[in-house]
């Protein structure tokens, strides 16, 4: 017998006695797991939790629930909704960023805690560019500057002239020191030049509350908590922040249009995961998220909830932070806030 047939012998008496030595095959051989496979059985083995670095029943935990039900079908596992509210959005952002990246902990990402808080907060404790896999954007949210409809200005250009007219008398009311809507404030502040008073409330509630009221005749916010009231006429729209006007309020200006030109300030919601998480991972949430926020169903959810539909590559959603954190980061060290 030959060496070569005494070898062939060898290695298939070997594989009859040791079953798993097929298995051990190196991964970019045939049979193995290829490059950006997640290893083990096909994933999703097990529920993926979603968390959201919010309490429930913000416009955070809206966006993420409309996702997750959807979701769970595209992937074949539950998705569950974790609400980890605490730190300005930063417990929970930090805890994925902390998370194996196994595709089985996702975060419900959003400006303020992605593009604004690592900046803002000295211990946020995560790094937006290096700490998470972006997988995709699925709804834009602008901010709206909202008034009592007591006060006699009906456009961005008349807040303006009137604060100039009374320096530090104007009070604007705002959600907490980080978000969407304090942000906003700040760069309204630094961009017309005016001196207002903003006055941060601990959460949207109470502030719409008090702007119902009259106590504070103005501010800026989001869309979702306000549109009872608009359609009540309680409260009146000056404007929407965005470039161009949104769908749901089309007769209403833009800051650029109606006297702050060049103005802008949109929420983007989307999906992260922890930095590491295997790209077909990533590829294959993207594919379904896609695919349902372009629905009918889910992008009909997204607009009740005062937002638009928007998708994104993984490689989009990643350049989207990078501006976006570029952006408010300029604005924080420029003004010196923080939210510590």
């Amino acid at each position: 017998m030959s060496a070569e047939m005494s070898r062939r012998r060898a290695l298939a008496l070997a594989a009859l006695l040791l079953p798993g030595a097929a298995a051990a095959q190196p991964a970019n051989q045939p049979g193995g797991a290829s490059a950006g496979q997640p290893s083990g059985p096909a994933w999703p083995t097990r529920p993926v939790t979603l968390i959201v670095p919010f309490p429930a029943g913000g416009g955070n935990d809206a966006m993420a629930r409309i996702v997750a039900d959807k979701l769970s079908a595209a992937l074949g596992q539950q998705v569950v909704v974790d609400n980890r509210g605490g730190g300005g959005g930063n417990i929970g952002t930090r805890a994925v960023a902390r998370a194996a990246p196994d595709g089985y902990t996702l975060l419900l990402g959003h400006t303020g805690t992605i593009s604004v808080n690592p900046s803002l907060f000295a211990t946020a404790g995560y790094n937006p560019r290096k700490d998470f896999a972006p997988i995709g954007l699925m709804a834009t949210m602008p901010v709206v500057l909202l008034a009592h409809p007591s006060f006699p200005g009906k456009t961005i250009a008349d807040v303006i002239a009137a604060a100039k007219a009374a320096p530090g008398k104007i009070s604007i009311g705002t959600s907490a020191v980080g978000t969407g809507g304090y942000m906003t404030a700040e760069l309204f502040k630094a961009s017309a030049g005016v001196d207002v008073t903003l006055v941060p409330y601990k959460g949207t509630g109470p502030m719409m509350n008090d702007l119902v009221g009259g106590h504070v005749q103005v501010a800026f916010g989001i869309l979702a908590p306000a549109l009872g009231n608009i359609e009540a006429k309680t409260l009146r729209v000056v404007a929407v922040m965005s470039r161009e006007r949104f769908p749901l309020l089309p007769e209403v200006p833009t800051a650029d249009e109606s006297g702050l030109p060049g103005f802008e300030s949109v929420l983007h919601y989307g999906l992260l995961a922890p930095a590491g998480t295997p790209p077909a991972v990533v590829a294959r949430i993207n594919t379904a998220l896609q695919e349902l926020v372009r629905s009918e169903e889910v992008g009909k959810r997204i607009r009740a909830e005062g937002g638009a539909p928007l998708t994104s590559t993984p490689e989009e959603y990643a350049a989207d932070i990078d501006r976006e954190e570029t952006k408010w980061s300029a604005l924080v060290r420029r003004l010196g806030l923080k939210g510590d």
